[in-house]
C-alpha cells in the first residue's frame, strides 16, 4: 500500500479532538486544521446537528477533519474516547456545561488517560455557569453589543454574521494553543460573554474609567475620532475613517472642506464637521471618492455588498473537497493550507490513522 504524504504547516502533529456543535468550536479547530493540525470531529451517532443545516453551512466549518461516531453516554463510547485523548494534544468541546460535566469531558475526568491533555470548555457563560441559552444572538444582547448597534433613533440591531460565535472559536484556539505551548495539560475555559466583552475594551474602559456612558452613534460613528463612520455619498455609501490630523489634510484638500485641522476641535465640533464632510462628499460616488481618497492614504472604502467583496478578493476563495470556501486568514511564509474535504460521517470509525500514516485513497 502507499501512502500519502502527511500534511505540513506550522501545527503539523498536533493531534486535536473536537466535540463542537453547530459553530464556535468548529470555527476553532478548523482555523487549527488550516495550520496543519489533525482534527478529529467526535460526532453522536446522529451527527452535529449542523449537517443538517445545508452540506455548504457544514462545509464551512468542517474542512479537513477527520469524523468519528461515538455515543459519549455509552461504555463503549467512553472507552474509546478514552483511547483518542490518550494519543491526543488537546481537546475542544462547545455543549452546555452540564453536559460537558456528565459525559465526563473535563480535564479532571480525563487527566486518567493522558496527564497533558489540554480541555478547552468553550461555553455561553463559564463552565460552572449553569445551562441559560447562550447563542450567539443572545449574548450579543446580553453584553451590550446590539445596544452599541444601529441608528440612534432605531431599535437596536445585530451584525450580520455570527460575531460572538467566529470571535470565541478564535479565542478559544488562542487558549488551546497557549496550554500546549506551556507543555503542560489542564483545563481552558473560555465563555462567549466574556469574549464579548472583552472585545468592547475601550467602550468599557472609557465607561469604567471616565463615567463615559455608552451610546449609538448615526451611521456607526467612532465613539473617539471624527469624521469615522460612514456617509452617504451621491452613490452608495462610503466609509470613512479619520484617525490621525494627517489623513484629514489630506482628505479635506482633496473633497474642499477647510477647516478642523486637529482632532481635538474636530471631536468638539462632531456636528459642524460631518455636515460639512456630509456635503462635500454628496458630489460624487462612494467608488469614486474610494480611487480618489485611496491613493492619498486616506482610510476609505465604498460599502460592498459580500458578493462583491469576493469578487474583489478572488485569491480569498479556495476549494475543498467540490465546496468553494474561504480561505484561512492566517498566512505563513512557506506554508500552504491543505484544504481538505468535510469528512462524511464516521468516515473516520475505527482504529486511528494518523496524519503521518494516513492511507492514500
Amino acid at each position: 500500500m502507499t501512502r500519502a504524504a502527511g500534511p505540513s504547516g506550522p501545527l503539523a502533529g498536533i493531534r486535536v479532538l473536537e466535540v463542537g456543535t453547530m459553530l464556535a468550536g468548529p470555527y476553532a479547530t478548523m482555523m487549527l486544521a488550516d495550520l496543519g493540525a489533525e482534527v478529529t470531529k467526535i460526532e453522536p451517532p446522529g451527527g452535529d446537528i449542523s449537517r443538517q443545516v445545508s452540506d455548504s453551512y457544514f462545509a464551512s466549518l468542517n474542512r479537513g477533519k477527520r469524523s468519528v461516531r461515538l455515543d459519549l453516554a455509552s461504555p463503549d463510547g467512553r472507552a474509546r474516547l478514552g483511547e483518542l485523548v490518550a494519543d491526543a494534544h488537546a481537546l475542544l468541546v462547545n455543549l452546555k456545561p452540564s453536559s460537558i460535566h456528565s459525559l465526563g469531558l473535563t480535564y479532571d475526568d480525563l487527566r486518567q488517560f493522558n496527564e497533558r491533555i489540554v480541555c478547552v470548555a468553550l461555553t455561553g457563560y463559564g463552565l460552572d455557569a449553569g445551562d441559560e441559552p447562550a447563542f450567539d444572538y443572545v449574548v450579543q444582547a446580553s453584553t451590550g453589543v446590539a445596544a452599541l448597534t444601529g441608528d440612534p433613533d432605531g431599535p437596536p440591531t445585530l451584525p450580520g454574521y455570527s460575531s460572538a460565535d467566529n470571535s470565541s472559536g478564535l479565542t478559544a484556539a488562542i487558549g488551546l494553543l497557549a496550554q500546549i505551548v506551556s507543555g503542560r495539560g489542564g483545563q481552558v475555559e473560555v465563555s462567549l460573554r466574556d469574549v464579548m466583552l472583552s472585545q468592547l475594551n475601550y467602550r468599557a474602559s472609557a465607561y469604567l474609567n471616565d463615567g463615559v456612558e455608552p451610546r449609538r452613534l448615526p451611521l456607526g460613528a467612532h465613539s473617539y475620532y471624527v469624521p469615522a463612520q460612514l456617509f452617504p455619498t451621491a452613490e452608495g455609501h462610503l466609509a470613512l475613517f479619520i484617525t490621525h490630523d494627517a489623513f484629514w489634510k489630506s482628505f479635506a484638500a482633496e473633497a474642499g472642506v477647510p477647516g478642523f485641522p486637529t482632532m481635538a476641535e474636530r471631536a468638539a465640533r462632531r456636528d459642524e464637521v460631518l455636515a460639512a464632510v456630509t456635503g462635500a462628499l454628496a458630489a460624487d460616488t462612494a467608488a469614486s471618492w474610494e480611487s480618489r481618497l485611496r491613493p492619498l492614504g486616506v482610510p476609505a472604502a465604498a460599502v460592498r455588498t459580500l458578493p462583491q467583496a469576493l469578487a474583489a478578493t478572488p485569491e480569498m476563495v479556495v476549494s475543498a473537497g467540490g465546496f468553494r470556501l474561504v480561505a484561512s486568514p492566517i498566512r505563513i511564509a512557506g506554508h500552504e493550507p491543505d484544504y481538505g474535504p468535510p469528512p462524511r460521517l464516521g468516515e473516520h470509525d475505527g482504529p486511528a490513522v494518523h496524519s503521518n500514516e494516513r492511507v492514500a485513497p
